[in-house]
């Protein structure tokens, strides 16, 4: 039986609702509730389960965030530009009168570059640029110049196994990772949390009907009394005994009847939102009961079941994954830098002939015809290839010393051992958790076993008791007691179903089965499928 419930990219499967008995249908201000009923509630309205699943959709954003380090970066600029800068040389080229030529420039510029998986860079660049003077020495005049390049650098040491970009994908990837772990582990509690307090409060309103049943034996022991006192059968303060008896059973019954109260907003808690005023105010009446079924257990099994489910174990698994990957990234930071670069540029220029240039003897007067013209005719320039530029080589550096990135590496490898210690723990209590929790099940059946068992055998005496008492072979003193007797055995007996079927829940959580034999999953959580 599953009910899938979506919320934000997470399915919460929550068990159907069983349908209610004919006994069991609720009065005006009563609100009959299975017990699949209130779990569903309860991962549909608990906070914690709420902010657990925030905190998951934030993490899996940030994954996504992480990865934009390698979307294509575009950059592009453009400016204007006038210069009149003194030279100090007779052959400056700067007018008659003048100290320096006025140049006048406007460029304009675009870049590409992205970041590789392999740490490296490539970037293609051009840019274009139109230039005015009135320099003597300046052969065009405006002149056109255009470039086309591409450069590629990859590391070779520092940054070639892992670079920034690489390092915080992984982090942000196990910090996915363990809040998904802490969904379901939040998931899981509640569950738990919820089957606890819905038995706890089954649990008391049988005690109740138990209360109940001892407060009518006290009134039908006093009422017995007092007529054999009016008969002469029995003296006056014979009636001392049975009344004293019934009012501290009625104060019993309303001690039970409070911790009843207090079961319920406990389970209110849980299952209910603040904006369910109508339900905060009724009576919640659960309609199942504590039965006891019995099961073997493989403790071994259960062990690497729990071993390969828990969801503490993975959210610890995440951590240590995290501080594994600090390790390599600043491990690898204490290592030189030493980059790869391999670039070429192709450059095209074409103009006018200045007319404010100098005649010069034995050089050239004209432009030639393949450079004349303007923008368009420099980039056909550009594409012939007659002029370019192609570059390869190392490039290295190394801080003296190194100190902070050792000390970071020192650091970091500290993290991880700590983290490593903390799974060791974490999976030295699991398997504390699921011994316990098997021994818990055995134990518990069998005080269900002797509890029915000392349950029967106190019914059998108060009917034996009461025998007596009708021959005028017993007192009021034997006969309450044996009714408190049979009511101690009948809350046992509850306490003891009651305590089974917490210890099953305990174990199938101690065993990270809960969820699944609840029918439960959360998608999109560590370990689900």
């Amino acid at each position: 039986m599953k009910l899938e419930t979506r919320v934000t990219g997470i399915v919460l499967a929550a068990l159907l609702a069983q349908p209610l008995p004919a006994s069991a249908e609720p009065a005006s201000q009563e609100h009959a509730m299975t017990l699949a009923e209130a779990i569903a509630s309860a991962l549909e309205k608990n906070e914690s389960i709420i902010v657990s699943r925030e905190s998951l959709a934030s993490a899996e954003a940030a994954v996504t965030g992480t990865r934009g380090a390698y979307d294509p970066l575009l950059e592009v600029e453009g400016g204007w530009r006038q210069a009149s800068v003194p030279v100090n040389s007779a052959f400056s080229g700067a007018p008659a009168g003048e100290f320096a030529p006025t140049t006048d420039t406007v460029e304009a510029g675009a870049a590409v570059r992205q970041l590789l998986s392999t740490g490296g860079e490539l970037s293609f660049r051009t840019a274009a640029a139109r230039g005015t003077t009135d320099g003597a020495f300046t052969f065009l005049s405006p002149a056109y110049d255009t470039v086309v390049g591409l450069e590629a650098r990859q590391p070779l040491l520092r940054g070639r196994a892992v670079d920034p970009a690489r390092a915080s994908i992984r982090v942000a990837a196990t910090e996915r990772d363990r809040s998904s772990a802490l969904l379901r582990l939040d998931v899981t509690d509640t569950v738990a949390a919820v089957e606890r307090a819905y038995w706890t409060l089954v649990a008391l309103r049988e005690a109740v009907g138990v209360r109940e049943d001892a407060v009518r034996l006290a009134e039908e022991q006093l009422e017995e009394t007092q007529a054999r006192i009016d008969t002469g059968a029995a003296p006056d303060t014979e009636i001392a005994q049975p009344k004293a008896e019934l009012e501290r059973r009625r104060g019993d019954l309303l001690a039970t009847h409070e911790a009843v109260s207090r079961a319920q907003n406990t389970l209110k808690f849980l299952v209910l939102s603040d904006a369910d005023v109508d339900l905060w105010s009724r009576t919640i009446v659960p309609v199942e009961r504590a039965d006891v079924e019995h099961v073997d257990l493989d403790v071994d099994a259960a062990i690497d079941r729990a071993l390969a489910s828990r969801p503490e174990l993975d959210a610890a698994l995440a951590v240590e994954e995290r501080r594994r990957v600090e390790r390599e990234f600043t491990r690898n930071e204490v290592q030189p830098t030493l980059d790869a670069v391999v670039a070429y540029d192709r450059y095209g220029l074409a103009g006018s002939l200045n007319p404010a240039g100098a005649t010069i003897p034995g050089l050239p007067t004209t432009v030639p015809q393949d450079l004349e013209g303007g923008l368009g005719r420099s980039y056909g320039v550009l594409g012939d290839g007659d002029f370019d530029d192609a570059r390869a080589g190392l490039v290295f550096s190394v801080p003296i010393r190194n100190r902070s990135a050792k000390s970071a590496a020192a650091i970091a490898r500290n993290a991880e051992r700590q983290a490593a210690a903390e799974l060791g723990r974490t999976r030295k209590a699991v398997r504390a958790e699921v011994l316990d929790a098997a021994a818990a099940i055995e134990t518990t059946y069998q005080r269900v076993e002797a509890a029915r068992a000392a349950l029967d055998a106190a019914r059998i005496q108060l009917d034996a008791e009461h025998e007596r008492f009708d021959a005028g072979l017993s007192t009021n003193f034997l006969v309450l007691t044996r009714q408190n007797d049979l009511e101690a055995r009948r809350i046992d007996e509850i306490a003891a179903r009651t305590d089974y079927r917490n210890a099953r829940t305990e174990l199938a959580r101690a065993t990270g089965s809960l969820l699944d034999e609840r029918g439960i999953a959360v998608l999109g959580a560590a370990g689900a499928p």
